[in-house]
């Protein structure tokens, strides 16, 4: 993916509709991280993924080489990606959608920007050119497109770099490698090591970007005024001697990820640069710094491993550099450890990934005023930790990385103090009219209840879903769970029973929607806001919009549960019980917790608010009470809810 020697091979098959019929491994076959640390398989994506991204509310968004990006909820990809590049780019060599952004301000604006390379004369050669391209995330869905970069020259198909980063000023930073092959237009210099366009100011190669959101040129950027002009018009570069106003630091190689530091008061951020033959390197990002490519590689200069004196006058060297000697050949992504997140030992560290011997690496002070790496992660299978960038779980934060090893996945690794909790399924499963203490465990996919004679029953697989309820209507719950990967519901009733219902990225949402006393199979579709429910006649009910939380109940107490939606946006509830109605009962970021407060056999409006862990409850007469404290999870708490609270 690095280097021209090496074409990528993609896989171009989405893995979602056969993603659970192999249950996998929590690690890949060999894989080691720390003590505490878990390394888990978190989706299957295909088709290379490239880089990943977090919305405010926690979705994530993956791009594939081949031109789509996926958002993923809850570990499941939905059905339809939320932007198809793939009829306007190159995805050819090391080409493709290779990087994805979300504006700080997306809670307003809702902007998303990706790099990809676009194929602008046809036939995807050396005319093909890099861009910079924002949309606007509706729902789901990309659109709207403007181009804020264009005409990135990409004459040989490797060495596109293709980050995207926010800084703490507000700033989109990018990254640009070298072309591999100088540049049409410019004087031929040759290719690999002999090309030397990196080090022509004219020409956004080699560089590091950084623009505005709206793509305009902020004030700090160190080449403005007289003999400098915008590089992003209809030709990739400006006369001899003019300096592109887009660039902020300059003599790169293929800078293909970048990170930034979340813990500093400014923006401090470090350049992960792939080497040419001798040397991998971390430099620190400054404006205007040259690091010298195609001078000098590493600390040293171009292509030697002995001829390592001081920099030549203007240049600067790496903060860290390696060699080739253990396999470690293609520095990829970085990420910083944000403080609070893991233990002491690991506050602040900068992480760094190798695309060739799979291993993530910890940056460390060697004592002497530099940088030593110390492994982290290793095993992970060549052409892993393609992008690392830290994002939700269970409360706190996990470090996600996208790996081509199986096909093309996420993986995250996840520190003890954020494993997944037990979710408790509260139900009466000994059918004495009592509520059962019970939690489901995901470890070991068992069942521990707290019945007259406890019991502990294993029941499901790794990534499953548990749905408890009383599906043969005997007056007792019944233990099941539904599976993502294949989309079947597995029942322990007196008669256990595999039932198929749904398709990837539904939300289970079983209830009595009929009113027989048996609750039925159901499902919520986000993609299109629909109720499948396998009731005596099968139904398809279209209730709710994008970013509805389905709250099934029996809201007018006639004794069949009614699809309900809660709109986070709003804080109102959609209720469509014999007469539809819409209430207001709530405020944006609030917990949706219904059910029977006052016991009079009609489900009740009520929402947990997390920041002052109050309840607030619309019954008869509606009351308030403060139960709980920072960080406590509301209960009952249904999976259609806790993927999007406490994913």
């Amino acid at each position: 993916m690095m280097r021209r020697a090496r074409p990528v091979a993609m896989a171009a098959i989405l893995l979602v509709g056969g993603m659970a019929a192999v249950i996998l491994p929590a690690s890949p076959a060999g894989a080691t991280v720390p003590a505490g640390f878990t390394d888990q398989l978190v989706v299957s994506v295909g088709g290379g993924p490239t880089a990943l991204a977090f919305t405010p509310d926690g979705r994530m968004l993956v791009t594939r080489q081949s031109g789509t990006l996926l958002v993923v909820e809850n570990g499941v990809p939905l059905p339809t990606a939320a932007v198809d590049l793939t009829a306007k780019i190159c995805a050819n060599s090391e080409r493709g959608l290779l990087g994805v952004a979300v504006d700080p301000a997306f809670a307003t604006n809702g902007y998303v920007f990706l790099y990809y390379s676009f194929d602008k004369v046809g036939g995807c050669g050396i005319g093909t050119v890099n861009r910079v391209a924002r949309f606007v995330m509706t729902g789901n869905a990309l659109g709207g497109e403007v181009v804020l970069v264009d005409n990135i020259p990409s004459p040989a198909g490797n060495h596109n770099a293709g980050d995207l980063n926010f800084g703490k000023d507000g700033m989109l930073y990018v990254s640009v490698g070298d072309g591999g092959c100088d540049y049409p237009g410019g004087t031929p210099s040759g290719c690999g090591g002999s090309n030397d366009a990196a080090r022509d100011l004219n020409v956004l190669v080699g560089k590091i970007l950084r623009i505005d959101r709206d793509g305009n040129i902020p004030a700090g950027n160190p080449f403005t005024g007289a003999g400098t002009a915008r590089c992003n018009a209809n030709t990739p570069l400006l006369p001899v001697g003019q300096v592109c106003q887009e660039t902020f630091a300059w003599g790169l190689r293929n800078p293909f990820r970048m990170a930034f530091d979340p813990n500093a008061a400014g923006t401090v951020f470090h350049i992960n640069d792939v080497g040419q033959g001798a040397w991998e390197e971390i430099d620190l990002g400054a404006a205007g710094a040259d690091y010298g490519w195609n001078v000098r590689e590493g600390h040293c200069a171009n292509g030697s491993i002995i001829d390592c004196g001081p920099p030549p006058v203007g240049m600067t060297d790496p903060i860290l550099d390696y060699g080739r000697a253990d396999g470690c050949t293609a520095i990829t992504g970085g990420a910083f450890v944000p403080n609070g997140t893991w233990p002491p030992e690991y506050q602040g560290k900068y992480l760094f990934a190798d695309f060739g011997c799979g291993k993530i690496f910890r940056l460390d002070p060697n004592g002497s005023g530099g940088f030593t790496r110390t492994d982290f992660a290793t095993g992970l299978g060549g052409g892993s930790a393609v992008n690392l960038r830290f994002g939700p779980v269970n409360g706190g934060q996990a470090l996600y990385y996208t790996t081509y090893t199986g096909g093309g996945q996420v993986r995250r690794i996840v520190h003890a103090s954020t494993t997944p909790i037990e979710v408790p399924p509260v139900a009466d499963f000994e059918g004495n009219g009592t509520t059962d203490i019970s939690v489901f465990r995901p470890g070991n996919n068992t069942w521990y209840l707290r019945t007259t004679g406890p019991t502990a029953v294993v029941w499901g697989a790794a990534g499953d879903i548990p749905v408890p309820a009383d599906y043969d209507g005997n007056g007792t719950v019944d233990i099941a769970v539904f599976r993502p990967g294949n989309n079947t519901w597995y029942l322990r009733t007196a008669n256990p029973t595999a039932v198929v219902w749904g398709q990837t990225g539904d939300v289970p949402v079983p209830g009595d929607f009929d009113g027989n006393g048996t609750v039925e199979i159901a499902v919520f579709r986000p993609g299109n806001n629909t109720w499948y429910l396998r009731t005596a006649s099968a139904t398809a009910v279209v209730w709710g919009q994008a970013g509805d939380i389905p709250v099934p109940g029996d809201f007018d107490g006639n004794g069949s549960v009614d699809p309900a939606v809660f709109r986070p946006g709003n804080g109102a509830w959609y209720l469509r019980t014999a007469s539809p109605t819409v209430q207001v009962w709530g405020q944006n970021g609030d917990v949706p917790e219904p059910g029977d407060y006052d016991g009079n056999g009609t489900v009740d409006l009520a929402v947990f608010r997390p920041g002052t862990s109050t309840w607030y409850v619309r019954p008869a007469s509606p009351f308030n009470v403060v139960w709980g404290t920072t960080g406590d999870r509301p209960l009952p708490l249904p999976r259609a809810i806790q993927r999007v609270y406490f994913p």
